[in-house]
């Protein structure tokens, strides 16, 4: 009797490890996600076209070096940044409203979409490991250097800290990056809301603002 109990003791033991295991395994490489491999790609694209443009291969008036050396210097150091770890973007306002800003879904959520929309306070930061994927432009806000037609989402880089501020000269809204990525509602599988700024500012702030860093 005592053989069997000790045999199923080894037994439930070698069972729980089995199941067990995967909670060991490592996350996913950094390396290995959509965003580091588009970013990756894009980035050997311009240093090619760079390589191009300073032997005289291909000219061009619209295209300078020195454009496509700082883009190229901005992609190595954004790259570097996720090859450290950091994968997860954040965003400050320093607009003096509340703004929206997209962000992972809440665990139980049924939303049909990829993540979801908050509202950030005026002077608040979204926490750290918390991804702040994007901001929300309201229909009716002005951004400097984009010509919007209703409203749209900016997408934010991981390991990038957005930070919006209110141009004085147009009550519109300046960021401190240059928006790589603009959508459209229909665009990508976001809720693009076309409301105005004022619905917008009238929202309770609802951003964790205190998140553990993430793995």
């Amino acid at each position: 009797m005592k053989s069997f109990n000790y045999f199923l003791l080894i037994l439930v033991i070698v069972v729980n490890f089995f199941f067990a295991q995967p909670s060991f395994a490592d996350a996913p490489k950094i390396t290995k996600t959509p965003e580091y491999k588009e970013l990756s790609k894009k980035l050997d694209i311009l240093q090619d076209q760079l390589e191009a443009l300073k032997s005289g291969e291909t000219p061009s008036e619209n295209v300078t070096v020195e454009d496509l050396t700082k883009r190229v210097d901005e992609l190595s150091f954004q790259k570097y940044a996720l090859e450290k770890g950091i994968n997860w973007g954040q965003c400050r306002n320093q607009t003096g409203e509340t703004i929206a800003v997209y962000g992972p879904k809440p665990e139980k959520s049924k939303s049909e979409y990829d993540n979801a929309l908050y509202f950030l306070g005026s002077g608040e930061a979204t926490g750290a490991g918390w991804d702040c994927q994007g901001i929300l432009v309201p229909n009716g806000t002005k951004i400097a250097s984009l010509n919007t037609d209703g409203a749209v989402a900016i997408k934010n880089s991981k390991g990038t800290q957005l930070i919006a501020k209110t141009n004085p000269d147009n009550n519109g809204i300046e960021l401190n990056i240059k928006p790589d990525k603009v959508f459209k509602a229909g665009d990508i599988n976001w809720y693009i809301p076309n409301v105005s700024p004022q619905n917008i500012a009238s929202r309770v702030p609802d951003v964790p603002l205190g998140g553990e860093e993430s793995d």
